[in-house]
């Protein structure tokens, strides 16, 4: 190791050398403050403190047989870290990570859905109330299961992780199964008056590959073409070799 750099540590005695030396100009305003309030002295920079999952639960009492609120606090297993990663910022995790997670790795194709990521205000989700699936101004998604089966969690008295996720899909599926039908129905009254929606995607990939097969029985006509020539040459050479 090297020897510490304490050059940023003494700016302020280098600058006021300088203008004691008869360097023009002025002494800069924020000499003061740097005198006021001087940098830190400690040159061994401590570990940053290790943040703690806090879950919120509804446990019934024994006694009074009523519902108790319980903050459980798990503790994070701390990993060894390389030096170059020692001083990178902490992660912060929170309870809907886990269940994000397991929601989305069960249902990858909730993922290729678009969503609309912007927000008027920045504080939509006050207005919503997950003790309901349904909310007014957001479409239904994964992200309405994350937070439905975190309330459940958080306000029902024993409920646990897994009954609480059965509970979350099932009115998810019940509410998509809804939209499907009203989509279909509007589809269909919309084609009884006159509208025409074209191919749908289906279709259009059907059309897409049967092209593409035309394609490759061109080919591979040609192909079959230039192997029998080839044999037939062949052929032909070792029958003239034969007869010689």
């Amino acid at each position: 190791m090297g020897k510490y750099n304490l050059t940023a540590l003494q700016v302020r005695e280098t600058t006021l050398r300088g203008f004691a030396a008869g360097k023009p100009g002025q002494v800069p305003l924020w000499t003061n403050a740097v005198r006021d309030i001087p940098p830190a002295q400690i040159l061994v920079r401590g570990q940053p403190q290790q943040h703690q999952l806090v879950r919120q639960r509804v446990k019934t009492d024994l006694t009074t047989k009523k519902g108790q609120v319980v903050f459980e606090t798990q503790e994070k297993r701390v990993k060894p870290k390389k030096a170059s990663r020692m001083f990178l910022p902490v992660e912060i995790r929170y309870e809907e990570d886990q269940l994000r997670r397991e929601f989305f790795k069960d249902h990858p194709w909730e993922l290729a859905r678009p969503r609309i990521l912007v927000e008027s205000t920045g504080k939509d989700s006050v207005n919503y109330n997950w003790e309901r699936m349904q909310q007014p101004g957001k479409k239904l998604d994964g992200e309405s299961v994350v937070q439905r089966q975190l309330w459940l969690l958080n306000n029902v008295p024993d409920m646990t992780k897994s009954t609480a996720y059965d509970i979350a899909r099932r009115e998810f599926y019940r509410l998509r199964l809804q939209e499907d039908i009203e989509r279909r129905v509007a589809a269909e009254e919309a084609e009884a008056t006159g509208a025409n929606f074209g191919p749908t995607y289906l279709e259009i990939g059907m059309e897409l590959e049967n092209q593409q097969h035309e394609v490759w029985k061109t080919w591979a006509r040609t192909e079959a073409q230039i192997v029998d020539q080839s044999s037939s040459s062949a052929d032909s050479a070792e029958g003239g070799s034969a007869s010689q």
